[in-house]
């Protein structure tokens, strides 16, 4: 498995040896071993899989407590997937980092907790999957702006997005709980 870097370094994307025929393809999404020799030794605990049409923009997510480091790969479909560095004492603070990851292209993205996260489809629907280092806490769950002007994310959207009743609501940068050591 190859390993790059983001713009933000803590943050992964993963490409996997894809071997390919006639037949298909196989490749290893995933090697406790693996992983641990890349330095992502926190141990998965749950597997979440969702299903969204065109232009459905789910984040950014995160928990306030149980923070969830998260391996997100999409099996159908694209997506852009963002994760925003939401520790206060990283030097990359407040920073945020974007990638397309698709069926096709079979990337992976290591987001370490600390980290606010969500995508948005480009495809006519998309399958995303992901591990999760905790389990889902919904009293610590919290949610940013999909568009605060702090963090100006270049969404690859025309028009405006399809939200949850949640994602509407989320805060802005400036108001969010974050995280400390």
């Amino acid at each position: 498995m190859k390993i790059t870097p983001a713009s933000i370094p803590d943050v992964l994307i993963l490409e996997p040896r894809v071997y390919e025929d006639s037949r298909g393809f196989f490749f290893e999404s995933y090697n406790v071993k693996t992983m641990a020799e890349m330095g992502i030794s926190l141990p998965f605990v749950q597997d979440n899989h969702s299903r969204s049409c065109k232009n459905v923009l789910r984040g950014l997510h995160y928990q306030i407590v149980h923070s969830q480091g998260k391996l997100v790969r999409t099996i159908a479909g694209e997506v852009f997937d963002v994760a925003v560095d939401l520790r206060r004492e990283s030097s990359t603070f407040g920073s945020w980092c974007g990638i397309r990851l698709s069926a096709a292209n079979k990337l992976q993205l290591y987001i370490p907790p600390g980290f606010a996260h969500g995508f948005l489809v480009l495809s006519d629907w998309s399958e995303v999957l992901y591990k999760t280092t905790d389990f889902w806490a919904p009293e610590h769950e919290r949610c940013i702006l999909w568009n605060d002007e702090d963090l100006n994310i270049t969404w690859p959207v025309s028009g405006e997005p399809i939200l949850s009743a949640k994602d509407s609501a989320g805060v802005s940068f400036a108001e969010a709980e974050l995280f400390t050591s």
